[in-house]
């Protein structure tokens, strides 16, 4: 029986994420953001300081707000991770569009791909610098062609490693286009359309809900200036720490922390 239930065990756990290696070797894995120094200040300020702030107003204990300043620094350090890790991504895909337009551009002056990547490679470095993940990713698509490594290669390589549907689309269409001999100056060009319409009606939507997460970042402020507001009442009132009262402060703060989780969901739409 123990042993029936270590394998459903087993089975149970997800498989930890292996970054995919780049074609020609080290290569950046977009599905996961490795957090520098700075970073990790960073998650560890706003962690600290929202534990600090929360846990003050609420219970008007100095120690209860250093400790749960304290405990916040590793969660903070999870969800930084993750808006860092996203905000890159839509960097890369702002920076891919560009990529196709330039390539289009080389297609249609009747460069071949070798050419038109090496073009391309020239572009990303005058419009985002040496030092951009979009300029890193042309520079190995360059060297792999000019290493008889198969341009479609290394397209796929780099769609898999981004973890962007668009780059992916465009990897399996150009796969498919190359081969065929068709006409890639079309293809790319009907994928920037493509990809600048997405972009264009996500910044629509952003806009039309831009107030609701201004309300929705109110929402969760407005709870503390009321029990703040209410804390100079007295010590017979909410700011007093009875058994009964710390109860009720950690439900309301559960249930507030619950519903703004559940509202940023509820914003956050994708195409």
């Amino acid at each position: 029986m123990k042993k029936k239930k270590s394998e459903k065990k087993e089975k149970q756990k997800k498989p930890a994420y292996e970054p995919v290696k780049g074609v020609l070797g080290e290569a950046c894995d977009y599905h996961v953001y490795h957090m520098k120094m700075q970073d990790r200040i960073m998650a560890a300020l706003i962690g600290a300081v929202i534990g600090i702030v929360v846990v003050f107003v609420f219970f008007r204990s100095l120690p209860a707000a250093l400790i749960a300043g304290v405990i916040l620094i590793f969660p903070a350090q999870k969800f930084y991770r993750d808006y860092k890790r996203s905000k890159r991504q839509r960097e890369l895909l702002l920076q891919f569009k560009d990529l196709l337009e330039s390539l289009a551009t080389s297609y249609s002056a009747g460069q071949n791909t070798q050419g038109a990547f090496r073009d391309a490679k020239a572009d990303m470095v005058s419009i985002y610098g040496e030092k951009a993940d979009i300029t890193a990713e042309v520079e190995q698509i360059v060297n792999g062609i000019a290493n008889n490594i198969t341009p479609e290669l290394l397209l796929s390589n780099f769609a898999a490693r981004s973890g962007l549907e668009d780059v992916e689309s465009f990897a399996n269409v150009f796969e498919v286009v190359n081969r065929q001999g068709s006409n890639l100056k079309d293809v790319i060009s009907d994928s920037r359309e493509i990809i600048n319409d997405k972009i264009e009606i996500e910044m629509e939507i952003e806009t039309m809900l831009q107030a609701n997460k201004n309300e929705l970042n109110i929402m969760i402020v407005m709870p503390l200036v009321i029990v703040a507001s209410l804390s100079g009442l007295g010590t017979m009132t909410i700011a007093s720490n009875t058994p009964f009262n710390i109860a009720l402060k950690l439900i309301c703060i559960g249930v507030f922390g619950a519903a703004y989780f559940m509202g940023r969901k509820i914003v956050d739409i994708k195409l």
